[in-house]
């Protein structure tokens, strides 16, 4: 009698002897599909553009930063007051610590320097080192009974000393703008309409032609600067209030910068 499966023994133990089974296939496999790759989570990313409609990161950060910035008539305004702040500041240190613009007020340094003429004054030359005979320089002059031309409001007097910061208006009656001819120890006498400094007339090319000069002899004393005009008969300077402190200084004006047509260097031989 023919044995049936699973009644048959493999002789040893004379348990039923179980057929192989084969793993199922899926359909694609019994189709005779060769192409089978791994399984769908175990591919590459794609590498392409991304699917349109989806924005990039920088794109969303872009639209995050226009959607937080401020905008409309107040967003201009701030940005406008914040300029005007910062321009404000800057032009007062730099009238403080730097250069400032200087208005010519009267004709007591013609020629060289005419009425509504700018220059400007720098303020760290003298930090650093000394006057120098030739030297054009502002200084603050605090005449006995000359009365104060500021306005009490503190507000009036900040947009005044912004205005004069960058030359638009006028110095004040206290700001003076003369030449140095003598420094400490130097003597000073005027002979013949000439001008002597220690014994030796002085080369003064940014005179005027037939221009005489005339003052006392004085010898100036430790930490002050004698001082005088260009235009000698019409200037009030150290020969009418006598040498001024060094401490008064404000800074030596080093060029002119309006009128366009005669801007330049403002040389201690010119």
């Amino acid at each position: 009698m023919r044995p049936t499966v699973g009644d048959t023994d493999d002789g040893a133990g004379g348990e039923p002897v179980q057929p192989a089974t084969t793993p199922d296939l899926d359909a694609a496999a019994l189709a005779g599909d060769t192409n089978l790759g791994p399984p769908a989570s175990d591919q590459p990313e794609p590498s392409g553009p991304a699917e349109p409609g989806v924005p990039s990161r920088s794109g969303r950060s872009k639209r995050r930063a226009d959607e937080e910035r401020p905008s409309g008539p107040m967003a201009v305004l701030r940005e406008t007051v914040t300029l005007v702040v910062l321009a404000v500041l800057l032009a007062v240190i730099f009238k403080t610590f730097l250069v400032q613009a200087f208005f010519i007020p009267s004709g007591s340094m013609e020629p060289t320097l005419d009425i509504s003429d700018r220059v400007l004054v720098e303020k760290l030359s003298y930090r650093f080192g000394e006057v120098q005979p030739g030297d054009i320089v502002v200084f603050v002059h605090n005449e006995p009974g000359l009365p104060s031309s500021e306005p009490s409001n503190p507000v009036g007097r900040f947009f005044i000393s912004l205005g004069q910061a960058i030359g638009l208006t006028p110095p004040s009656e206290r700001d003076f703008i003369k030449r140095v001819v003598g420094v400490p120890g130097d003597a000073i006498n005027c002979t013949g309409g000439k001008l002597f400094r220690n014994g030796k007339a002085v080369s003064e090319p940014y005179l005027a032609a037939d221009t005489t000069t005339e003052c006392s002899r004085v010898r100036v004393p430790a930490g002050q600067l004698y001082v005088m005009g260009d235009n000698r008969n019409n200037s009030q300077d150290s020969r009418v209030f006598g040498p001024i402190d060094r401490d008064v200084v404000v800074g030596r004006a080093f060029v002119r910068i309006w009128p366009f047509g005669r801007a330049g260097w403002l040389r201690r031989d010119r």
